[in-house]
This record gives structure tokens, C-alpha cells and sequence, in this order.
């Protein structure tokens, strides 16, 4: 007999997945005899590795602007990890499931959507409420093992988009005080923001940090945080991985709230003006809820998260 399958759509970017572990551990648990498929970016892949409880990577290179690549009538359960959207649902739909499990919406039934909560409490909410286990805070992920710099001050410079870029000028007072403390200092992000990580290094004087922006696989990437004394970063996949690996983090908010995407209970610290926030994702400039937060907060910050450690 062939063995059911549960399909879980989270066609989305890192810290995206990452918020998602603890559905897909609930999903696991819940459904032990199912195969669990997740619809997800196939540079993940090395994440999903890490995760555990997955069974099998289902590229979604085109995001969902294309269809699933399933066969209609294969699927057992399909579960709406990516939103509640008619792209989403649609896109699920498709697949001719036996069980769908998602939010309320027309063809579904589920809770209603809520913005007010996290993203971690919003998917397991979800499957609690289709008779399925999961614990908000069943985050944390083994270390992996990759040759990188252990013990060092990780400052991810990078963002998806310019609503999350802490300016170049800040970021360089924060390098050159970790700098100046005998810390050694990692430069982070992606291929495209290799540059943006040369000009904050551009402006720091004295000692300079090392540039690994670029030059990282993502199972390197993640080693690197996993073995980081320190991480400072935007809300962006760097944060997320930090609360993963439990490591110190500042994490800078922007546009999004931290009630939706800030980091769990540990040594994390938060700063953001929620007062002056945006609130566009999008928007070609930084946040005022990010320019808010000025360098001797972020190094306050990062004094009182080494000094407890």
C-alpha cells in the first residue's frame, strides 16, 4: 500500500521557513505515517536537511506563479503554510487533496486569520485547530559542521530590501567598536550584498573586518551563526537563524513589527521605534521605525548580551 502523503506550501525565503519549524515538527508528529513533503525554494534544500522531520524537498522555482509539481489526486493533506491568499489556496487546491488544513476561507474550513500574532504561534495555532499538535517554541536546530571562523561578532549587512538597511556609516561605528574590543569580525550577507558589505567596510578606520559576504553556501552561512559569539542584523533570515542556533542577537526592526517576527525568549535583544514604523515592506528607503535606532543603542545592546554570556 502506498504511504500517504502531507504536502506543506512555504514558497517563501529563509527566515520564512525558519518560523515554520515548528508547524512542520507539529506535522510530523501529528501525521508519523504520512510522507512530508514541503513546496519550498530548492536553495533551501540544506535547511530543510537540517530541519529533520522533512522527507522530501518540492522545488518551487517560480514561486507560486506556476503549479505545483504534483500530480493531481497524489496528495493525502495539504497544509497552508504559506498564507491565506487565493494564490496559495488555489495553487493547493490543484492538487485534488483529501484534507485540506488551512485558514477559513472559501472551500477551507480553519481559524480565522489573525495579524495580531506571531508567525511561529500563527501556524501552529493552526494545526491545533485541525486536531494537530505543535509548540511555538520547538524552533531550535542542530549545529552543522562546516569549515568556517568559530567565536566571531557576525554583523549581517544585508536585507532583502532597502525598508531593512540599517545605514552603511552605523553599521561601520558598531564594526569598528567590536573591532576595538578585540572581537573578530565577520562581514555577512548574499552575492548582491557583497558590495553593501565593502562600503561599510570602506568606513571603518583602524583594524578591519573580514568579508565573508558572497563567498558563503548556505549550510556555511548557517554555521557561521550557529558558532557566532554575537549576530547583528535587520529583521532578516540572519536573525531568524540566530534565535535557531539560541545565539546573541541585536536584531533592528524596520518595517515589520516584532510581534510578528521578533525573536523568542533568550539573549535577543529588540530595537525599533514602533512609534514612527511605515510599515511598507516594500518601500525603496529605510523605515523611520529602523532609523530610529542609533548606534549606542545597538552597542548597548551587544555590551549587555556579552556580558551575561
Amino acid at each position: 500500500m502506498d504511504q500517504p502523503t502531507v504536502l506543506a506550501l512555504r514558497a517563501l525565503k529563509l527566515g520564512d521557513l525558519l518560523v515554520a519549524v515548528p508547524a512542520l515538527r507539529g506535522l510530523r508528529q501529528g501525521l508519523p505515517d504520512h510522507r512530508l513533503i514541503v513546496a519550498c525554494a530548492e536553495w533551501l534544500r540544506p535547511l530543510i536537511d537540517l530541519i529533520g522531520v522533512v522527507d522530501e524537498l518540492l522545488p518551487t522555482p517560480h514561486g507560486l506563479d506556476a503549479p505545483l509539481g504534483l500530480r493531481p489526486g497524489s496528495v493525502d493533506v495539504a497544509v497552508n503554510l504559506h498564507g491565506n491568499g487565493i494564490d496559495s489556496r488555489s495553487r493547493l487546491e490543484a492538487l485534488r487533496p483529501r484534507r485540506r488544513i488551512g485558514h477559513a476561507a472559501p472551500g477551507w474550513d480553519g481559524p480565522a486569520w489573525r495579524d495580531d500574532i506571531h508567525e511561529r504561534e500563527r501556524w501552529v495555532r493552526l494545526l491545533n485547530a485541525h486536531g494537530l499538535p505543535g509548540d511555538p517554541l520547538d524552533l531550535r536546530l542542530p549545529i552543522p559542521e562546516a569549515d568556517i571562523p568559530k567565536k566571531a561578532a557576525v554583523v549581517h549587512v544585508g536585507a532583502a530590501h532597502a525598508s531593512r538597511h540599517w545605514p552603511v556609516d552605523r553599521f561601520a561605528r558598531v564594526v569598528e567598536d567590536l573591532l576595538a574590543s578585540g572581537h573578530r569580525v565577520l562581514l555577512t550577507g548574499d552575492k548582491k550584498e557583497r558590495e553593501r558589505a565593502q562600503r561599510v567596510a570602506a568606513e571603518v578606520s583602524g583594524s578591519q573586518p573580514e568579508i565573508v559576504a558572497g563567498r558563503l553556501s548556505l549550510l556555511e552561512f548557517c554555521a557561521v551563526i550557529a558558532h557566532a559569539e554575537i549576530v547583528v542584523s535587520a529583521d532578516t533570515g540572519a536573525a531568524h537563524l540566530a534565535s535557531a542556533f539560541g545565539r546573541p542577537s541585536v536584531v533592528i526592526f524596520g518595517p515589520a513589527s516584532p510581534v510578528n517576527w521578533g525573536p523568542p525568549p533568550g539573549p535577543h535583544r529588540v530595537l525599533t521605534d514602533a512609534a514612527v514604523r511605515r510599515g511598507d515592506a516594500f518601500a525603496k528607503d529605510p523605515d523611520p521605525a529602523l532609523l530610529a535606532v542609533e548606534v549606542v543603542q545597538v552597542l548597548g545592546a551587544i555590551n549587555e548580551l556579552l556580558e551575561d554570556s
